[in-house]
């Protein structure tokens, strides 16, 4: 049986499909060539793979876990894949994502994903050495706890000298953590990363430092600052140690400076001259300025917070884990991370990091669920899944596998899920709140840095229990998979107590099965539920073409984010009219004043997605006359909007018409049906329950 690593290369189309490859904490991230073949379900099934998400821009992304790496240079290690570790179409990560955007708009918001992206990749790399950290972190806690020492984190304290130098293992990355972030950040801006660590490294410098003997006290918006004249300017001296605001504003200024130099500047010295130039005016402005202000940047958000925590730390500890769930899979909690290493650097501890372990054990917990309800029904592929997702969890402190192998495919359990917060955010507002003077990953191992251990441990307990507990009880799966799965239980009971006889009979009606297709009647194991033909006939809705034209595969879309079915499976209409007509009885969910896209939710429960043209949103609603809004309830045939094919043709889009069933997880199957003609009476999707 070949490896895993062959398999995963193989499911993805081979190695001739692959035009880059990276990986990150736990996840396998492709560039494809075409990722339309790709079935997710065949990735699924591959041992250790935990999920996959396939993404816009032929994209795809395998969540493998702690494991990743491993998994990694095993399929960099394949012999079919020498061309690409020999850098034959090899790209970064971040080549990729850039020549993602540079094929066309990301929409109205493209700047908020490029900003979550660039603090996403900043921090990544370095995720592995704060892990590393943090547990040395957990143990000097634990021994403060045990009375072996005194108190660690308090610098006054003077340990004996063993133990300071156990203390430098994890202070190290956090007080260089300035230099790997200027590190990552430039990289990701595709400027040279040593030259922005480089930049970084002069304030980290201890002769920077000593800088502020000769300095005199002032007072800046509060703030008590050391200043010093350095040829007649003010150089405010601050120790930068752990801030990671200015790194982060430093390299998005010196990229594009670097990026300019390099055009103007002759390629013959651009070796000598673009890295002197770019330093020549990026430490001074970093010391003078960019330094300071990424500074009060920093101090002004954590501030904000802490003015909210001080406030009512009930209603933070309550809302952070609640929120957490929801910025996560957004890359919203990167801001965070940076505000919890300023508190401990400032404050001498932090407050958010008590309150995110209730988000996390909860999200555990909903894993156990799963992973539970998987060894009880004998679903082999998510018990491997969630055995994975559930050990990074525990051990790592890692949410990651969870929420994108498991959580986000089943939408039943984010209300458990939300319930454990709900219930470890109370238990930790009620004690009080929790503070750690250290940044640790919420994980069994890091427990003993808080400062209230009991607290801490009855709420991440409660949380955790709280989601496995109603993960069990509501399930995670609809009623076809709940039903397939009783199915398995009543074979695999029937299999064990009576072996013999059964495997026979199996064999027998596989047999007859096979020779008398088609069947209107399946016959079922006793104890199991499968339904016949003619009930699946009977759950089967019929949706009708919304407008007159050809009916072609999605596959055929010109858009990966349609074409591969990111969005749903469905049908794709190639127009020669110009009114687009709802094809049921239903509510109007979303239309927007565009006209260019409307979402439906049909009497029968099928979500439909109408999106005329490609790219067509760019237009801003010229040509598109909307007929309806959102909230409106039509019937079958009612028109919902007309437009002019001659206004998109100028433009020069796409007039192409995906028409998406958005909720396909709800259904066992969603088939478009091709045509070369249809008008608005004639079916193009079948949808069974």
């Amino acid at each position: 049986m070949s490896s895993p690593a062959s398999q995963i290369v193989d499911a993805v189309g081979g190695p001739g499909n692959i035009v880059g490859l990276t990986h990150c904490a736990t996840r396998l991230r492709f560039q494809l060539r075409d990722s339309s073949p790709v079935d997710k379900a065949e990735v699924e099934a591959i041992p250790g793979v935990m999920g996959a998400v396939p993404q816009s821009g032929n994209r795809y992304q395998i969540v493998i876990g702690g494991a990743v790496a491993g998994v990694y240079n095993d399929i960099m290690g394949l012999p079919t894949m020498k061309g690409l570790s020999s850098g034959s179409g090899h790209h970064s990560d971040a080549d990729i994502k850039a020549e993602h955007r540079s094929k066309g708009p990301r929409g109205k918001f493209s700047w908020l994903d490029n900003l979550f992206e660039y603090l996403s990749d900043s921090f990544r790399p370095i995720m592995g050495a704060l892990l590393g950290a943090s547990l040395f972190i957990t143990f000097m806690a634990l021994m403060g706890s045990l009375g072996v020492i005194g108190n660690w984190a308090d610098s006054r304290v003077t340990l004996p000298p063993s133990w300071q130098f156990v203390n430098l293992a994890w202070q190290c990355v956090f007080y260089f953590l300035p230099l790997l972030v200027a590190y990552n950040a430039t990289k990701r801006l595709n400027a040279d990363p040593w030259v922005g660590f480089s930049v970084m490294a002069v304030v980290m410098l201890p002769a920077f430092t000593e800088l502020g003997k000769a300095a005199h006290p002032l007072t800046l918006g509060g703030f008590k600052v050391n200043v010093v004249d350095v040829f007649g300017l003010p150089l405010t001296i601050f120790n930068y140690g752990s801030q990671v605001f200015p790194p982060l504003i430093m390299a998005a200024i010196l990229a594009p400076l670097y990026k300019w130099l390099k055009k103007i500047i002759s390629p013959n010295v651009q070796m000598i001259f673009v890295p002197f130039l770019t330093m020549l005016i990026m430490i001074p402005l970093t010391a003078f300025l960019i330094g300071p202000l990424g500074v009060y940047a920093g101090a002004g958000l954590a501030n904000g917070l802490k003015a909210v925590n001080d406030s009512s730390s009930f209603i933070f500890a309550v809302l952070i884990p609640l929120l957490y769930p929801f910025m996560v899979p957004l890359g919203l909690h990167w801001p965070l991370n940076a505000v919890m290493l300023l508190n401990i650097q400032t404050l001498g501890y932090d407050y958010i990091q008590g309150p995110m372990g209730a988000w996390n054990f909860a999200c555990f917990g909903a894993t156990a669920g799963v992973l539970f309800l998987s060894i009880r029904d004998k679903d082999v592929t998510m018990r491997q899944t969630a055995t994975g997702a559930l050990a990074a969890g525990l051990l790592g402190g890692i949410s990651e596998p969870s929420l994108y192998g498991i959580h986000l495919r089943y939408k039943k359990i984010y209300p458990s899920m939300l319930a454990g917060c709900l219930v470890g955010g109370v238990i930790i507002g009620a004690g009080g709140g929790l503070h750690t003077p250290a940044f640790v990953f919420t994980s069994l191992l890091t427990i003993p840095a808080f400062d209230k251990i009991g607290l801490y441990s009855v709420a991440i307990a409660a949380s955790f229990f709280t989601a496995m507990a109603l993960v069990i009880v509501r399930d995670y799966r609809d009623n076809d998979d709940k039903a397939a799965a009783k199915a398995r239980r009543g074979q695999a009971s029937v299999v064990e107590e009576e072996p013999d006889a059964v495997a026979p009979a199996i064999a027998t009606a596989a047999a007859a099965t096979a020779a008398t297709e088609p069947t209107t009647e399946t016959a079922t194991i006793e104890g199991a539920e499968a339904p016949t033909a003619a009930e699946i006939a009977s759950e089967a809705v019929t949706i009708t073409a919304p407008l007159m034209g050809h009916a072609v595969p999605i596959s055929d879309i010109p858009d990966p984010v349609f074409s591969t079915g990111v969005v749903g499976d469905g049908i794709a209409i190639d127009p020669v009219s110009t009114t687009v007509v709802c094809p049921a009885d239903a509510t109007v969910v979303t239309a927007p004043d565009s006209g260019h896209a409307f979402g439906l939710k049909l009497d029968s429960g099928v979500e439909l997605l109408i999106h005329i043209g490609i790219d067509t949103v760019e237009l801003g609603g010229k040509g598109f006359d909307v007929k309806v809004k959102a909230g409106d309830h039509v019937s079958a045939g009612q028109p919902l909007v007309v437009f002019d094919p001659a206004v998109i043709d100028e433009a020069g889009y796409s007039k192409i018409t995906p028409v998406l069933v958005t909720n396909g997880f709800d259904y066992s199957n969603v088939t478009g049906i091709p045509a070369d003609d249809v008008t608005t009476s004639t079916p193009v999707i079948t949808v069974v329950k």
